[in-house]
């Protein structure tokens, strides 16, 4: 394994200073640092995060391998500066069982790019109708801990119950879809000012914060974790904050187009910009970005979720929803935040890898820690080209914007995926 000495660099913001990397871990950090065997990088301008973590992200494999693949989507991860991702259960087959789980987490392995924890689903086949098996996935090789129905909400209130309490033998997280099935009916984007003047039909924040509110609930009652998925409102916000204030085992995750993106933008009919929940108002991401901020929202998740040609260069309804977005997730939080590092730390790594109960990862560079970081070059602009992007899907709303920062560098275990920008594999 090649040792790497990384030269002034700024970890987490803070003075630069001297990185080793030696069999897989930080051996030592300080000025000045001599290693004759070690590889040298400069790194002078640039900062050393823990390398991201990402709760929320769709790989398709098995069954959608033209919109995207375990490998595919793990260099992408890479390139964006991640070293773990968790695998979204709505493939096909669904990830509703211990052999299909296994399966994503050797394709993950295999790639060597990021680690690749799967997700399970929490009903068979993300029906909504009984229990997957929870418990043997979570006893399988690939250790799930996070079940979740994403694209689909566990509506009913009695078997949402169930899976809290089941997961609790394991200190499993229940990952909710927020959405009343019955108040989204037909709806094309979000309810609103704009849907009315497009003639769409709406989806309405309502249908978000009532199940974050019932769930809250249930969660509280039962002692179990839940994790909400992917908020997009300004009142589940403050369901969110209350329902913390009150000691409740909550957190949740906003994406990053979901702190950029309005509802205006489906006025351009661009399927693009279709997504699920959809693009609300600049009021809802002036409440999202303070969320972000105070910590009534813990993570950043990108929800990357790549889609085929066919299914999104078509009209507006036929549309699948959903967006690319692991390669510009560090970016859309600088523009975000600006240079924060501390709290994009926190939020894209730290807190992300303690509620996945991930080992090894979001863990500040220091010594003994094993070496799963990114280097990031803050002063530098890019324009963001579909064709250019890893992924094996092109449904970016980036599409030609002049977003900050560069991934430089990044390490999982002390190997490099990522160098001078390009994935090494």
């Amino acid at each position: 394994m090649t040792a790497y000495l990384i030269r002034n660099v700024s970890v987490v913001g803070a003075e630069p200073t001297d990185l080793l990397i030696r069999d897989g871990v930080v051996a030592e950090t300080g000025a000045g640092l001599t290693a004759p065997d070690a590889t040298v990088l400069d790194a002078t301008g640039l900062v050393a995060l823990p390398g991201l973590v990402d709760l929320h992200t769709h790989l398709r494999e098995p069954g959608r391998e033209d919109a995207e693949t375990v490998e595919s989507g793990s260099r992408a991860a890479a390139l964006g500066g991640y070293t773990a991702v968790c695998a979204m259960a709505n493939t096909s087959p669904v990830a509703d069982t211990a052999g299909v789980v296994e399966q994503v987490w050797r394709l993950g392995r295999e790639a060597g790019l990021v680690d690749v924890q799967p997700i399970g689903a929490v009903t068979v086949g993300l029906a909504g109708g009984q229990l997957a098996e929870l418990g043997a996935m979570a006893d399988s090789a690939a250790r799930v801990r996070i079940f979740s129905d994403d694209g689909h909400c566990v509506a009913d209130p009695k078997l949402m119950r169930r899976a809290l309490e089941y997961v609790k033998a394991f200190d499993g997280v229940i990952a909710q879809h927020a959405e009343e099935p019955r108040l989204t009916e037909g709806a094309q984007m979000h309810e609103g000012e704009v849907s009315t003047r497009l003639g769409l039909t709406g989806w309405p924040a309502v249908a978000e914060e009532a199940i974050i509110a019932r769930d809250v609930l249930l969660a509280e009652h039962v002692g179990s974790r839940l994790h909400i998925c992917h908020v997009s409102t300004a009142g589940s916000v403050e369901v969110l904050r209350h329902a913390k204030a009150r000691g409740v085992k909550v957190t949740a995750e906003v994406t990053p187009h979901h702190l950029l993106l309005t509802d205006e933008k489906a006025t351009t009919y661009d399927p693009v910009y279709k997504v699920n929940p959809p693009l609300r108002t600049a009021a809802d991401i002036a409440a999202l970005r303070g969320a972000l901020a105070e910590g009534v929202i813990d993570i950043i998740a990108t929800d990357h979720a790549p889609h085929a040609v066919e299914d999104k260069e078509c009209e507006w309804a036929y549309a699948r929803p959903g967006m690319l977005g692991l390669e510009t997730a560090l970016s859309i939080a600088l523009d975000v935040l600006g240079p924060q590092w501390d709290l994009i730390a926190e939020r894209m790594s730290r807190a992300p890898a303690r509620i996945a109960g991930l080992e090894g990862h979001g863990l500040d560079p220091a010594p003994g820690v094993p070496a799963n970081l990114t280097l990031v070059d803050p002063a530098a602009r890019r324009v963001i080209e579909p064709a250019e992007l890893a992924s094996r899907s092109r449904n970016t709303p980036y599409a030609r914007m002049t977003l900050p920062g560069r991934i430089v560098a990044t390490f999982l275990r002390g190997e490099p995926t990522v160098l001078d920008g390009k994935a090494v594999k």
